[in-house]
């Protein structure tokens, strides 16, 4: 199979058929993260009834969901929208799945999900975003003759912005994210991402995405927004901490919906708002932690020479994120040192135990304290030569990706 597509060259998206009189058309994005943990996140089952009977009453064009991390909650919303958004696509990966889906009122015309080679510790068991097996995932439409690539992602959270430790994966999950957005879209006339990129305006992650592939923050774009909105931690959710409600903190501005026409089109922001009511109907909770955001673009013909972004403001992103990238190589030969020393202090530990006979009575403990031992001695070593090396060449990498683009001079 593979060798007869190989042999007639076939370019799957070269080959969609594209009618000759373009037309101006209306375009609606929607996007949520659902907040969908199993046994964690409170009212689940009653917030993904609300969302999809909200969807399924509503006329958007495109719906970019995040954090659906259970298969009966994706079909179930699938099934209550399917009257008004026929099409679907579920990104698995990972252990849980991504948790990112795409759900269209026009046929997908093909469908990609790339994840990212940094996600997070598998030991950070409270964090939990390497199960995820997060990353990026494209859904390609052709509407009205034009070609639409909508692409959907979820980046790592943030946990502590005083004391990032997730801030280099983040970042290289950014210029991964934007990287692949610039490499499939030539042949779109219109590029949206929407999701919740964790990661606020002005914030390294967000320059990257923005400058790298040239979109364009809806809210930025919106002339008629002037003042900050909450994606998160907004003051009117039910979930909102109560100390940011009773301290008056304006939230986040994490969740976004971006875009980019293609140098045929003129692309226009209509409409930009948080579209969700304040409360699930008949409850006294929100749809969900987040805030639901709303985008509508018109889309009409136009004639335009690409535009090339300006060379400085790319390069002193990129600078930036070398930067970052040296310090997390820093300190991944520190984190290196502590764990082989730890892991000597443990073999020695257990070395010792070993050539003395445990007094009598004390023959249980002992073993389940030597047990003990060889489980951290075997954690560390794991830490110090195999994650340590898997994360190192995942740092490198993208360092060396991002000193190729430092070398282009045009960032468009």
């Amino acid at each position: 199979m593979y060798g007869a597509l190989n042999h007639q060259k076939i370019n799957i998206f070269q080959d969609i058929p594209v009618n000759p009189v373009m037309m101006s058309l209306q375009f609606n994005i929607f996007t949520l993260n659902c907040w969908g943990l199993f046994a964690v996140s409170k009212n689940r089952k009653v917030r993904m009834q609300a969302i999809a009977e909200y969807l399924a009453i509503n006329q958007y064009d495109v719906v970019c969901l995040q954090e659906v991390w259970i298969d009966r909650d994706f079909f179930l919303i699938k099934d209550r929208v399917s009257g008004v958004l026929p099409y679907s696509h579920y990104f698995y990966s990972g252990v849980s799945g991504s948790g990112v889906c795409i759900f269209s009122k026009h046929p997908i015309e093909e469908a990609f999900f790339h994840q990212w080679s940094l996600n997070g510790y598998i030991h950070k068991l409270h964090h939990g975003d390497w199960f995820g097996g997060k990353g990026v995932g494209l859904c390609r439409l052709v509407v009205n003759s034009f070609v639409i690539n909508i692409y959907s992602t979820h980046l790592h959270a943030e946990y502590d912005r005083n004391s990032d430790e997730y801030e280099a994966h983040r970042i290289l999950q950014a210029y991964d994210t934007a990287q692949f957005i610039l490499l499939t879209s030539q042949n779109a006339d219109l590029v949206v991402l929407a999701g919740d990129l964790n990661t606020e305006p002005g914030d390294l992650a967000y320059r990257v995405i923005l400058t790298i592939p040239g979109l364009l923050d809806a809210f930025e774009a919106d002339k008629v927004q002037s003042d900050h909105i909450a994606t998160y931690q907004n003051q009117r959710n039910s979930y909102t901490p109560a100390n940011v409600i009773n301290d008056q903190l304006p939230g986040q501005r994490i969740d976004y919906i971006m875009f980019h026409p293609g140098s045929k089109l003129r692309v226009d922001l209509k409409k930009y708002r948080l579209p969700l009511p304040e409360r699930v109907p008949g409850q006294s909770y929100s749809y969900s932690d987040h805030e639901g955001l709303a985008v509508t673009l018109e889309i009409s013909e136009k004639s335009a020479e690409p535009v090339c972004r300006d060379p400085k403001e790319g390069k002193t992103v990129l600078k930036d994120m070398v930067t970052v990238l040296d310090r997390a190589l820093d300190s991944l030969g520190t984190h290196q040192v502590i764990y082989l020393s730890f892991a000597f202090i443990l073999c020695v530990g257990l070395v010792l135990s070993l050539a003395f006979e445990p007094p009598a009575g004390f023959f249980i403990l002992i073993n389940i304290i030597r047990a003990v031992i060889v489980v951290l001695l075997t954690y560390c070593f794991v830490m110090a030569t195999i994650w340590n090396r898997i994360e190192r060449h995942a740092v490198l990498a993208g360092k060396l990706a991002i000193e190729t683009s430092l070398r282009k001079k045009c960032f468009s």
